[in-house]
């Protein structure tokens, strides 16, 4: 298994223990859950990054107890052209939130990527990791920050912002914006970049009285690559 620098591990470490003492301690067992689904999606982009040039199936398993969560995500193309970009997470977050209702989170995700041709889930070179620090306000103040660090060669930092948006009765509509801090050929930057902007509309396509169907269409533009992309998923979950 890939192993995370001193420097990561002593981020993630410190950054957790800062939120544990800030954690309540729970009078009783903390309710455990599990949950599953999947979405399908037009086009597989991620932080302004086209991966497969396909549809992709992106199934997700989620463990959930307190205010931590372990799951297994994975995103996988329906044509064997986009297999190299196939995709199979680890990840767990701990996330405590506020009397005010602004939460904090903090992660680490082990991106694994099981493409033909690729090495082994046993093999190190097979795995990258990415430790990751969030925010997200209350409803008086609903702004989201995220930054994550990648534990490649570069160690690229990618931060973003995101901000919900007033829409119709029904409708959820947000704004996005990332970018990369440095050279990274992780995401293809020769330096300091934006790379991701982009509005995103929600709806829920009612089936019948009991199940609707959760529908999103984004249009993102990543600058650095002159690239635009219209993407559309749905998602499915019991």
């Amino acid at each position: 298994m890939y192993s995370p620098t001193r420097y990561c591990r002593i981020l993630a470490l410190s950054a957790l223990g800062t939120l544990a003492a800030l954690a309540p301690v729970p009078s009783r067992a903390a309710a455990q859950s599990v949950s599953i689904g999947a979405d399908v999606v037009s086009r597989y982009v991620w932080r302004g990054l086209d991966f497969g040039e396909s549809m992709s199936v992106q199934p997700a398993l989620t463990l959930g107890a307190g205010g931590f969560e372990f799951g297994a995500w994975g995103s996988y193309s329906i044509s064997a052209d986009g297999a190299s970009a196939n995709e199979n997470d680890l990840w767990f977050t701990y996330t405590v939130t506020t009397s005010s209702g602004a939460s904090f989170a903090i992660g680490a995700t082990d991106y694994y990527f099981p493409g033909p041709g690729a090495d082994g889930f046993s093999y190190k070179s097979a795995h990258t990791w990415e430790f990751s620090l969030a925010f997200a306000g209350p409803e008086s103040f609903p702004l989201s920050l995220f930054a994550g660090l990648i534990n490649d060669d570069d160690k690229p930092m990618y931060v973003e912002a995101g901000l919900p948006l007033p829409a119709g009765e029904g409708v959820e509509l947000g704004l996005h914006a990332g970018m990369v801090t440095a050279e990274s050929g992780f995401y293809g930057t020769d330096g300091a970049a934006i790379v991701n902007l982009g509005i995103t509309a929600g709806k829920d396509l009612q089936i019948t009285e009991s199940f609707a169907l959760p529908m999103n269409v984004s249009y993102i533009i990543n600058p650095d690559q002159d690239r635009a992309f219209l993407v559309f998923g749905i998602s499915l979950a019991p």
